[in-house]
């Protein structure tokens, strides 16, 4: 990486909740705007409404309830997903081409910085083979989701990101099939047992970020 042709990441975190479209639109122009040198890549720390987002990849199927909450059609890679209030979505906007141009390090990047954030919480998230986000495994030997990754990137300026259940009505989740895995279900940190304040799980998204991206 190329620190020295690099400014600081700004950083932001909005404390209402972010309707999606205008999240989106504002993502695409900070992609413009970095890719003209006109401003610093941004990681954007924030909530939504209750919605429910379609991938690339999205299966008609997969939406169970159609009615229930908004969908909208995104751009990013993945399938269905849901976002809403108690989950923490991160949008990184970052310039690979002055990075790294490497989409599957830049995805497996996110998944270590997600890894790494929920270790401070004493919370083991993993990977696992075939099946995108971080994983945590129950002592019965179930799985559950708690983070979530769809990226997009145009040239080579990556857009979307990431999303952690911090603690979501984790009902709502039961509208779509979650990145089209029908086997395991969804959980949060509270769900685990760990009640934390989003405060408290932005400084360990931070804290984590510097470990991973610099």
């Amino acid at each position: 990486m190329d620190n020295g042709a690099l400014s600081p990441v700004e950083w932001r975190i909005s404390d209402k909740l972010v309707d999606y479209e205008p999240a989106v639109r504002t993502m695409e122009e900070r992609v413009e705007a970095i890719r003209a040198g006109q401003a610093p890549e941004l990681v954007w720390l924030l909530e939504h409404p209750p919605l429910y987002t379609a991938g690339t990849s999205a299966q008609d199927g997969d939406l169970v309830a159609p009615d229930r909450f908004p969908v909208h059609r995104s751009g990013r890679g993945g399938q269905f997903t849901y976002h809403g209030p108690g989950q923490r979505v991160g949008y990184a906007m970052l310039d690979l081409k002055r990075r790294e141009p490497d989409v599957r390090k830049y995805v497996r990047d996110l998944e270590e910085w997600l890894i790494r954030a929920l270790q401070r919480f004493n919370v083991k998230g993993e990977r696992r083979e075939g099946r995108v986000g971080i994983w945590v495994a129950g002592s019965d030997g179930s799985e559950a989701k708690i983070a979530a990754i769809g990226v997009r990137i145009r040239h080579w300026i990556t857009f979307h990101g990431v999303s952690l259940n911090v603690d979501p009505e984790l009902s709502h989740f039961d509208g779509i099939v979650p990145c089209g895995v029908r086997e395991h279900g969804v959980t949060s940190l509270a769900a685990q047992g760990i009640f934390v304040s989003m405060a408290e799980a932005d400084a360990a998204l931070k804290g984590a970020w510097r470990e991973v991206f610099g």
